[in-house]
Order: C-alpha cells, then structure tokens, then sequence
C-alpha cells in the first residue's frame, strides 16, 4: 500500500509549496489549483475523511482556513473565495486525507461551484428533517461549541 501523498507533503518526504505549519496542520500551495492562492489544509494526524477526523484537529483545520482565506483576500483579492471539503468519492474527493480547499474565486472564472435554485418539495424537506431531527436528538455525539483551539 502506497503511503498517502498527504501525508509525505506533511512530512517534508514530498516537495511542495508550504506557507504554513504547525505541530496540528499544514497549509500548502495546490498544484492544480484553480486560480492564484488555492491552498489547501491539512491535519497533520492522518484522517480519510469527515467521519475519521478528531473534533480539535477539525477545528484546527478550520480556524487555519479562515486565516488563510483573511490573507488570501487581503493579498490577492479576489471576488470571492470558497472554503470547501469534498468528504468520499461520491463528493468528488481524489486524496483520501480530509484537506479544505480555500479557492480565490474571480466572477468570470467559469467554475462551476452553484447548483439551479428551484424549490423543493415542502413535504419531502420536511420528512427529511424529521428525520435528521430524530437522529440528532438520539445521537451520543454532540456538537461542541466550544471556542477555538489556539
């Protein structure tokens, strides 16, 4: 089994474009990116997906994106910029290391990132949210909002 390429990059055992880390992640230059700036972040800690990551690594990957996103915006300027995090293959993820893109966005680029906004069926979001509701309220997980990891 090959060893996953993110963690090399998080490693230093594969080149890349590194403009931050730490001891919990690793922020680094995509080499297929979209447009200037996309970064990608990464925990350190292996973990395939959204299901597998640590809550606190989580939030380190978050907070790390959001300051990135700052500087990217205030660097670059873009339009805009999308925080975004494919989680298995159905969501388009190729590298199975959870990693947040933050991609500059331009109005014009041409990259599709939005969906046609027609209404629903009321009845069926609602089943839907029956249904999410239930679970939620049974789940032994709960959702933390604690403050941010420094």
């Amino acid at each position: 089994m090959s060893k996953c390429p993110f963690c090399m990059i998080a490693t230093h055992e594969l080149p890349s474009e590194i403009i931050h880390e730490d001891e919990h992640v690793v922020a680094f230059m995509d080499v297929n990116p979209i447009a200037d700036g996309h970064v990608l972040v990464i925990p350190r800690r292996h973990a395939e997906n959204l299901h597998a990551i640590d809550p606190e690594d989580l939030q380190r990957v978050v907070v790390t994106a959001k300051r990135i996103a700052a500087v990217v915006q205030s660097e670059l300027r873009p339009d805009g910029i999308n925080l975004f995090q494919a989680n298995g293959r159905g969501a388009g993820q190729t590298v199975f290391h959870l990693h947040m893109h933050v991609l500059p966005r331009s109005i014009d680029d041409g990259m599709p990132m939005s969906w046609d906004h027609k209404p629903g069926d009321r009845a069926r979001i609602a089943e839907v949210a029956g249904i999410l509701r239930s679970a939620l309220a049974r789940s032994e997980t709960r959702i933390d909002m604690a403050e941010p990891v420094a």
